[in-house]
């Protein structure tokens, strides 16, 4: 990182905060004086990302990538930016990170969480094992491990890091998902519907999380939790999910063994992959 900036500090702070809107509208008065700022351009794309405005968050990562910056941290952020929009360039900027300063715990994980979605098993494994072992307390290590290993199919590595994740940060609701979704792809009813149902009650706004919950739990025996999820599903749902919604009432009304097929054959694997390939 550069030598301190006051303006900077002050957005970083504001990020801090989870005040998103006030952080990218300082940036950009900042770059109104200060175009070709590869801090001041990154951080205001971390900004306008976390606001919604991927379009410019894109444009704004590019400009900074295009000024070759040569700070580790910035280019595994710029990397991680440039990769949720599928840009080709995104491999470079992180491996340039992680060639850079491989003592630095995030640009390892981030290189690593990059080559695990692209399917390069053995690669993201030597870079994400490393990242744990140079932060052995970062919760974000060891999910981006667990969500590796799940992707490679090692469900039960899988599942010890993400609890370990979920240990160190146990208000983490979409890692506790991906828990109870790891116990769904091993079969374990009982561990998946305590987990999702825990992970539904902290994601009230989440109707795919409702609805595993409310399946996993009908699936479980747990007949009044699973009509509870099945509500709040109902209250959450949008569009396309209404339908998804009355087949998971359907099930639900067709006892425990109609649960448990729609969760394991259907609901469930699809869910797991989708969130697998977001970042944490």
């Amino acid at each position: 990182m550069r030598e301190a900036d006051p303006v900077l500090e002050q957005a970083l702070a504001l990020g801090d905060e989870g005040r998103w809107e006030e952080m990218a509208a300082l940036l950009a008065d900042a770059l109104a004086d200060e175009p070709d700022d590869p801090y001041l351009l990154c951080w205001a794309a971390v900004a306008e990302r976390e606001v919604g405005n991927e379009s410019r968050a894109y444009m704004l990562f590019k400009r900074c990538l295009e000024l070759q910056p040569s700070d580790a941290n910035l280019l595994a952020l710029v990397g991680s930016g440039l990769a949720a929009a599928d840009d080709p360039e995104a491999e470079s900027a992180l491996r340039a990170a992680a060639l850079s300063a491989p003592e630095l715990a995030p640009v390892r994980i981030q290189y690593g969480a990059y080559l695990s979605r692209a399917g390069l098993f053995a690669e993201a494994l030597e870079q994400l094992e490393a990242g744990v072992a140079l932060a052995p307390d970062d919760p974000v290590a060891h999910g981006e491990l667990g969500a590796a290993l799940a992707l490679k199919g090692d469900l039960g590595r899988a599942t010890e890091s993400l609890e370990t994740a979920l240990e160190l940060a146990p208000d983490d609701s979409w890692t506790r998902v991906l828990v109870g979704l790891c116990y769904c792809e091993r079969e374990e009813i009982d561990a998946a519907a305590e987990a999702l149902l825990h992970a539904a009650r902290e994601r009230p706004e989440d109707a795919e999380a409702q609805l595993l919950a409310a399946l996993a739990a009908a699936a479980a025996g747990w007949e009044a939790a699973a009509e509870e999820a099945l509500a709040r599903a109902e209250y959450a749902a949008e569009g396309a999910d209404r339908a998804l919604i009355q087949e998971a009432a359907d099930a639900l009304a067709g006892g425990p063994d109609a649960a448990r097929t729609l969760l394991l054959d259907d609901l469930a694997p699809s869910a797991f992959h989708d969130r697998l390939t977001q970042p944490l």
